[in-house]
């Protein structure tokens, strides 16, 4: 994001514009994969990360969840809460910045192939939306230890394993691809 444009928070002020639970659940858990993901770069310069763009798709890639009806987290939207990527995504591009807008469409699991959204017929758009760029998976990855509905700690990798486990053999083999090569 341009200097000009603002910080990521006032995107998210667009769309979280009252002082809430879904506004503090969103900023808390954004912050600590932000957190983790420039963690990460700063521990492995070789892979020679854009720190700041880590940190401004960290903070965007689940402001999508607004539009999702995941009432545990306080979202009282409509769409199913696996939407929220593609959702983020759309507004993140209308505002004018399509590389985040490519991590919050590509940050859910350890991101959806065509075959998977097409095979377990997901009601999301059918294309590609595995993480491609490091960035993109670094903050994938960091999203993976973090759960909204438990804001107070970080998830082990044996927990993240298990969640992961849900989605398929292939997510937690490449979180796990992802473990040797960020941690």
């Amino acid at each position: 994001m341009d200097k000009e444009v603002g910080h990521p928070l006032e995107l998210i002020d667009a769309y979280y514009p009252e002082e809430n639970q879904l506004k503090n659940i969103l900023l808390v858990h954004s912050r600590s994969v932000a957190e983790k993901a420039l963690s990460i770069a700063r521990n492995h310069p070789e892979l020679k990360l854009d720190e700041t763009f880590l940190y401004e798709a960290a903070m965007l890639h689940d402001i999508g969840i607004f539009q999702t009806n995941a009432p545990g987290i306080s979202c009282f939207g409509d769409a199913p809460y696996i939407c929220h990527g593609y959702l983020g995504a759309d507004l993140v591009r209308n505002a004018g910045f399509p590389q985040h807008a490519l991590v919050c469409e590509r940050h859910t699991g350890t991101g959806l192939s065509l075959d998977t959204i097409v095979q377990r017929q997901l009601p999301i758009p059918h294309r590609d939306m595995q993480p491609i760029s490091l960035e993109e998976q670094v903050v994938c990855f960091a999203d993976k230890f973090f759960s909204k509905s438990h804001l107070d700690r970080e998830r082990t990798i044996e927990a993240a394993q298990n969640s992961l486990s849900k989605f398929g053999k292939a997510g937690v083999e490449r979180f796990n691809y992802w473990c040797e090569l960020f941690l």
